[in-house]
């Protein structure tokens, strides 16, 4: 199988969802982290219920639901209530992640799943000029400026995040012209032998707990 994981990050706003639209296209399996993490905070998870002890019920709808906006304009005025609320959901998001990426490779899923945001290497970094990037946040969040550049200067600079991509898509322009970087991108990744250790290590161990569990299962049977 030529799957390998392939980490998607970025700002917000930055041209994502964009990429990630094309790559399903493709044919590709997404883990997407920022739906995942709507799935962990649902009523009566854990996440759910530790996040309501720190922040209280004001920061509920009517359905039980975490309110996002409102649990936004805390973290995001506050950074140590980032911190927090990062350190109760991530663990949880990073064990749903681990458990699709299983999924996918006892699946065979070709060509690769496709892991957002959490980078690992190599790692595709779409990204667009600030101003640009402002204004598709305000545009569909109807957020005011303010607000925007409060979610925007929270997370860590483009600039910053470009030193440890491995490839970078200039999502500044139209959509088509994403779409091209996306296809030449995906071309390369398919020859590629990044990380061609990491899966044939990855594929030992399947293999090898999978023929555990048949002598187990053959041993009791008998």
């Amino acid at each position: 199988s030529t799957m390998f994981l392939v980490g998607l990050s970025g700002g917000i706003a930055s041209g994502k969802s964009t990429v990630v639209a094309v790559l399903r296209e493709l044919g590709c399996a997404v883990i997407d982290a920022d739906v995942i993490a709507r799935q962990v905070v649902q009523p009566h998870s854990k996440a759910h219920q530790q996040i309501l002890q720190h922040f209280g019920t004001e920061i509920l709808l009517e359905n039980g639901e975490i309110n996002r906006e409102a649990l936004g304009n805390i973290i995001f005025s506050q950074p140590e209530k980032r911190r927090l609320l990062n350190s109760i959901t991530h663990p949880e998001i990073l064990k749903e992640m681990l458990k699709q990426v299983l999924k996918y490779f006892v699946l065979g899923k070709r060509p690769y799943p496709l892991s957002l945001p959490p980078p690992a290497q190599p790692r595709a970094l779409p990204g667009s000029d600030p101003p640009t990037q402002l204004l598709r946040l305000m545009k569909r969040s109807g957020l005011g400026a303010v607000e925007a550049e409060a979610r925007i200067s929270s997370q860590l600079p483009l600039d910053e995040k470009r030193k440890w991509a491995t490839h970078v898509i200039d999502n500044s322009g139209d959509r088509e012209s994403t779409r091209r970087q996306v296809l030449q991108l995906h071309a390369r990744l398919q020859d590629s032998l990044h990380f061609l250790w990491a899966r044939l290590l990855l594929g030992t161990a399947v293999t090898g707990l999978g023929g555990l569990l048949f002598l187990l299962i053959r041993h009791f049977i008998s």
